[in-house]
């Protein structure tokens, strides 16, 4: 379909900004050529999302993203785009080009406007990691929903550069959906210059639409690097926003959220296709090319854009044969960063179907949606993530499907997202077939690098896997206490200033385990506190121990294996351990591992978990849940071992992750106020390459010249005192818990996701929630600022202390399904003091 052709089909439509136009004065204003406020308006509508920064969204029209189009028109969008830039650089500067898209919209947009260059590869940033594949580098993104990227060429050296005019003569060709403040494309051209410096750099957009003091920005920046930087555009202008605009658009989304049920239902009136009587499901075997890349998250050349081009008629047909005669109006559905996948196989279908084919894809981002023609986002579906992000689970969302009038939607996803959760009841495909007579599934072999990880040398039998560390030599917990499967790295130098570790893990140069934070020298005042809070919860953390630990014994196991998750976990393995010795006069034995999140946990110190004890006696044992991000790294990791439960029991679940704790509120557990002092003097546990091999233990340090401050046997010698006095209400609540429905509900992952976004950080990684959390966010990382639930008492005494001496504010708020939440400075950068990264105040 043409450009022109499809303006008229937008003629005599309501603008699909409107509704919001109206509403908030919010104005789109062109260029200043003729027509072209009405250029914009084609390309643009308009939505509200819940976000404390920018409550409006821009929605496109031809990215197929949120508004399904005709993928004819998607495509030749961005090729022509590339066109522009091919005429821009010449042919000899675009045949040395490189283009990079960012996840996850512009993902095909990108990859369509490296096909209009016709000579070049490309890369798309990506916030799925891979193993094995070396990251060439990362950054953020301000204003999304998800904001960490990483690049993950298969070549090391695409980014690089190896054209004849060496790698300054390689032009950088960045593309995005659209050129608001510019914050986004500017960021990542100062990164990826400092890596990889060049002489020349072209920004690609749909819309550009910055602010007249935006514009000024790019030209500062060339001047800073000493590059060339230009832009090409399909639509340019800005948005004018009257003030108290942020405000109202919150009250608007507020006033209709209560009504997003109805709106989900899809457009009044729009009918309902009956459903198939052959199942909610029709599978489409594309015979897809092999060694051809599911998209550009590793790298796509020019030849295997040659091999998809001769195979796309072949699978079009299939698509075509299982669709069938009768079908009148199809929707190709993408998935979230798979765009172009599905966007060429749309393309190939237009061609060899009478029926309307349109394509969209699959989203993270949550947008309001109202049932009016002059509203951009009309219906949604919600449904869960189904490609075990790394990132944890979500709800994911597909716009202006359901009341659309499809009589068949092909799903198209990469293999990686071919999972129960995908079939599941409230799965995609299940939420597809409440609103189209026949739902068909394609998918694309998620590809791999050819090159496979260096081969790790021979693997140590387990016998030959050393004995586990034990106090005194290694921790000031008796030997009996806990046998530690970790190597002694106390000779190390692993610490690190705090600012300088957040500044590094942010940035994507580092990661948290490869260092330590200083450990936290409790003052005299804090040390008090300590031992006041203890004598105050002492008899209700005895009584969670022994709920915890009656509820293991009655159903996992009559002899458990204790394994703590250190270190957090290990002084509750331990009071475990004795509350077994001192009721049932159970000697159980009990040892701790690392567990890392990203990195999972110690194979080895599993293997020989396995050579000296049943893997189905062992029981991971950790202190308590946040949001759940352990609790779903142990699952995955554990799926390569046979025998072991990853189910955790835990102390305290205030984030309603597990199913076998001691309680689930969120209240004061003294041993998170402390760091070594209470574990044992261990410190939190370490893995880097150059110390850790491949048949060693993950490290930690034991802080012997700490021993005066210790107060690890204090913690348990007072919570023990209290075992024969809360045995009665034990007993009464185990039997009470072991008859309820104790199925994790991920309340606080939810709420972690709402916090997320309401404070404009969009990153779940830094939205610590819970006491201990808190606690931990307050000694080890560098704050922002802490939410504490209206009304807290002793509990956060500990926490505004904290907070106080490292000037953090503390910001009472209501409806907080925790005591409290810490949040990490979002983008930190040494000086900043805004959410933005960059802010730095006045010395």
């Amino acid at each position: 379909m043409s450009e022109r052709a499809a303006r008229k089909e937008t003629a005599n439509v309501v603008w699909s900004g409107s509704w919001v136009s109206e509403r908030l004065g919010v104005e789109l204003v062109g260029n200043g050529e003729p027509g072209g406020d009405g250029e914009l308006r084609e390309l643009l509508g308009l939505a509200l999302r819940r976000n404390p920064k920018r409550a409006h969204l821009l929605v496109s029209n031809v990215l197929g993203k949120h508004v399904p189009q005709r993928p004819s028109v998607v495509y030749g969008t961005g090729f022509e785009l590339g066109r522009r830039v091919r005429e821009l650089l010449g042919d000899d500067a675009a045949r040395r080009a490189v283009v990079l898209g960012y996840a996850e919209t512009a993902t095909g947009l990108g990859h369509a406007v490296a096909d209009g260059l016709g000579v070049t590869p490309y890369l798309h940033s990506t916030r799925r990691p891979v193993e094995g594949v070396a990251r060439a580098g990362g950054f953020e993104e301000s204003h999304s929903h998800a904001t960490s990227h990483l690049l993950l060429p298969e070549d090391p050296t695409l980014l690089a550069g190896d054209g004849d005019g060496g790698w300054a003569g390689d032009p950088l060709v960045l593309v995005d959906d659209e050129f608001s403040t510019g914050n986004t494309v500017l960021n990542t051209i100062r990164a990826l210059h400092e890596l990889y410096p060049r002489d020349r750099y072209v920004i690609v957009a749909l819309v550009d639409m910055r602010s007249a003091a935006d514009r000024g920005r790019l030209a500062e920046l060339a001047e800073e690097i000493g590059a060339r930087v230009d832009l090409v555009a399909r639509g340019t202008g800005t948005i004018r926003l009257p003030d108290g605009v942020l405000e109202k658009g919150q009250a608007l989304v507020e006033a209709h959220e209560p009504t997003q049920a109805a709106a989900e239902a899809g457009p009044a009136g729009a009918p309902v296709p009956e459903r198939s009587a052959d199942g909610p499901c029709t599978r489409v075997e594309l015979e897809w090319p092999a060694d051809v890349p599911d998209g550009g998250r590793h790298g796509f050349t020019p030849a295997h854009r040659a091999a998809l081009e001769s195979a796309l008629p072949a699978m079009a047909t299939r698509m075509a044969e299982a669709l069938g005669a009768g079908t009148r109006r199809v929707l190709i559905l993408g998935f979230e960063e798979l765009m172009y996948a599905p966007l060429r196989l749309g393309t190939a279908l237009e061609e060899r179907t009478d029926a309307e084919v349109r394509y969209s894809t699959t989203t993270r981002s949550p947008v309001l949606a109202v049932d009016d023609p002059g509203y951009a986002i009309r219906s949604r579906l919600v449904f869960p993530a189904h490609d075990n992000p790394a990132d944890g689970p979500g709800d994911r969302f597909a716009y202006n499907v359901a009341g659309a009038g499809f009589d068949a939607v092909v799903v198209v996803v990469d293999s990686v997202a071919d999972t129960p959760e995908l079939h599941a009841p409230g799965g995609l495909l299940a939420e597809l077939a409440a609103h189209t007579s026949h739902v068909l599934l394609a998918v694309v072999p998620s590809y791999v690098p050819s090159y496979a990880p260096t081969p790790a040398p021979e693997r140590q039998e387990p016998s030959m896997l050393p004995e586990p560390l034990r106090g005194p030599a290694f921790s000031s917990y008796a030997p009996d206490e806990v046998g530690w499967l970790l190597q002694d790295l106390s000779d190390t130098e692993l610490e690190a200033p705090t600012e300088e570790r957040e500044e590094a893990i942010q940035s994507g140069g580092a990661h948290y385990a490869e260092s330590l934070p200083v450990e936290y020298q409790p003052s005299a005042q804090y040390q008090e506190l300590f031992k006041a809070a203890l004598d105050l919860s002492a008899a209700r953390i005895a009584r969670a121990v022994g709920v915890v630990t009656e509820t293991v014994l009655a159903e996992r196991t009559p002899r458990p294996v204790l394994v703590s998750l250190a270190r957090a976990g290990t002084p509750v393995g331990v009071l475990m351990r004795r509350w077994a010795q001192h009721r049932h006069r159970l000697d159980l034995p009990h040892y701790a591992v690392s567990i890392v999140r990203g990195r999972g946990i110690d194979a080895n110190a599993l293997r020989w978990l396995a050579a000296q004890h049943d893997p189905a006696d062992v029981v991971f044992v950790d202190g308590w849940t946040g949001k759940g991000a352990i609790t779903r790294e142990l699952s995955a990791a554990l799926a390569e071992f046979d025998g072991f439960d990853p189910e955790i029991a835990v102390l305290a679940d205030p984030g309603g992750c597990v199913r076998t704790y001691g309680t689930r509120e969120d209240f004061l557990i003294p041993s998170a106020c402390l760091n070594s002092t209470v574990s044992g003097l261990i410190s939190r546990t370490v893995l880097r390459s150059d110390l850790v091999g491949p048949d060693d233990y993950h490290g930690a340090k034991f802080y012997r010249e700490l021993a005066d401050s210790d107060v690890s046997g204090h913690f348990l010698d007072t919570v023990a005192a209290y075992f024969d006095e809360v045995v009665d209400a034990v007993d009464a609540e185990v039997k009470e818990l072991l008859t309820a429905d104790r199925a994790p509900t991920w309340d606080g992952w939810a709420a972690v996701e709402r916090i997320s976004e309401e404070y404009g950080i969009h990153d779940v990684n830094l939205v610590k929630p819970g006491v201990g959390e808190t606690t931990r966010v307050l000694l080890r990382r560098v704050p922002w600022k802490i939410l504490a639930k209206r009304g807290a008492g002793a509990d956060l005494e500990h926490i505004r202390l904290l907070a106080e001496q490292r000037g953090v504010p503390v910001e009472e708020v209501d409806g907080l399904p925790y005591t409290c939440v810490g949040l990490i400075h979002p983008k930190y950068t040494r000086g900043a003091t805004g959410a933005d990264g960059k802010s730095v105040a006045s010395q």
